[in-house]
């Protein structure tokens, strides 16, 4: 038998080597814990803010590329006469509007997929705001317009609001047109959730100042640096007015949702 050169043998081992490296380097990407709700991602360079990591009530952030996408069943973690008589939430109305006339509706759990930007931008042409969920708030609930279906104002149906400013649909679709005080009692300058097109909402304070709408653009917003975000963005306020949350349409370029 001949024998094999040493050379030889010596190059077959450094191809060897060389194959065994290349293998590693090009192993599967490492994942990241984005901290909205335990869910992992793959490592893109985008980590998820801060403040997508606040929300509670099973609703849950993760970064997918340039979007974060949220998940939320779309009911409050809070009482109201709108849960079913059996439900341990179940509330009668103890608001203050003397005016209070409950719709015949009933809370339903929903099955919403947010898709918002991850780093939104102000769009150069600016699309109103359609009917149905227009945001979503901390707490998992959407939010909608300043409209009541099909276009008229909320005059009317504001006496329908329960206690902390919801209710449902036809389809139990719970939801806030106006200040959720139940996420505002406690910190008027807090984050409340965000619209469509990924700009925050916040209450209505800034800075220990109660917002009106005059401080705001006709999108109902501003930018200044805020808790979330010390470095500046464009946000969104609550004021107390028409059109409480937002107003000529979105600012930035808007998501999807479906539901």
């Amino acid at each position: 038998m001949k024998k094999i050169p040493v050379l030889l043998i010596a190059l077959f081992v450094c191809i060897g080597i060389t194959s065994c490296k290349k293998d590693a380097d090009e192993a599967t990407p490492t994942t990241t814990n984005t901290g909205g709700g335990g869910a992992d991602t793959t490592s893109t360079g985008n980590e998820l803010p801060d403040a997508f990591k606040l929300f509670v009530n099973s609703t849950e952030a993760k970064v997918d590329g340039d979007f974060v996408v949220i998940t939320a069943k779309g009911v409050p973690d809070h009482k109201s006469p709108y849960w079913a008589r059996n439900n341990a939430l179940y509330e009668a109305y103890n608001g203050s509007n003397v005016n209070f006339k409950q719709n015949p509706n009933v809370i339903a759990e929903q099955n919403f997929t947010f898709r918002i930007p991850l780093n939104p931008t102000e769009a150069a042409t600016k699309a109103a705001t359609p009917f149905g969920a227009i945001g979503v708030t901390v707490n998992g609930v959407a939010i909608f317009n300043q409209y009541a279906a099909p276009g008229d104002d909320l005059s009317a149906e504001i006496n329908t609001f329960d206690q902390h400013n919801g209710h449902p649909t036809s389809t139990g679709t719970y939801h806030y047109h106006i200040e959720p005080t139940y996420l505002t009692a406690n910190n008027k300058e807090g984050l409340v959730g965000f619209l469509l097109d990924g700009f925050p909402v916040y209450g209505p304070q800034e800075n220990g100042k109660t917002i009106v709408n005059s401080d705001l653009d006709i999108y109902h917003g501003h930018k200044t640096a805020t808790k979330e975000y010390p470095n500046g963005i464009y946000h969104y306020h609550i004021t107390d007015n028409d059109p409480y949350i937002n107003g000529q349409g979105f600012f930035g370029t808007a998501g999807t949702v479906t539901q």
